[in-house]
């Protein structure tokens, strides 16, 4: 039996798209479809990408999911190849400090949106995460803990001078 592979990739982002809306041990949040939970501050739940006007073209977190310590992170980004793509994602404090960083060796530029898991990350604390345009710098974040997660509008400069902090990308592979 031979296998059409715009058939068989259509199937598996419908099923990744499934497994990210409707978690069954609740562990999942989608930011397209989560209330902002009575968070006061205005939150952008709709579709990615977003345009950030000081830097052009950004990454949008749209799912967190924790399990144990690790963190599986949905981005959705305009990628186009090495030359514009997220090349990482992170969580930080409510205090902006820097606690995990997972760099993305690679564009996305078929697979949209995709998740990436990393970690160990301490998972008992209320954290932010957000994601990295190599172009365009941050966009979307969310904010919460273990199994709740809310699409969160950063103040502007939020932990700017992470950017710079390492681990920083290498060489992007494709």
């Amino acid at each position: 039996m031979q296998l059409h592979l715009p058939l068989v990739a259509a199937l598996s982002l419908a099923v990744c798209l499934s497994a990210c809306a409707s978690s069954s041990d609740g562990n999942t949040t989608d930011a397209r479809t989560a209330p902002d939970a009575g968070d006061t501050q205005p939150s952008d739940t709709g579709t990615a990408p977003q345009t950030d006007a000081g830097s052009g073209i950004v990454a949008n977190v749209t799912a967190v999911r924790v399990q144990g310590n690790t963190f599986s992170v949905t981005i959705e980004s305009p990628d186009t190849g090495c030359q514009q793509y997220a090349d990482w994602w992170e969580v930080l404090s409510l205090e902006g400090e820097l606690v995990y960083r997972r760099i993305l060796a690679h564009s996305h530029v078929n697979e949209q949106p995709f998740t990436r898991s990393g970690g160990p990350v301490p998972s008992s604390q209320e954290v932010i995460v957000r994601a990295h345009m190599n172009t365009g710098g941050y966009g979307q974040a969310m904010q919460g803990m273990q199994d709740s997660f809310r699409v969160v509008e950063l103040a502007a400069g939020y932990a700017a001078d992470l950017e710079q902090a390492e681990p920083q990308t290498g060489t992007c592979a494709f």
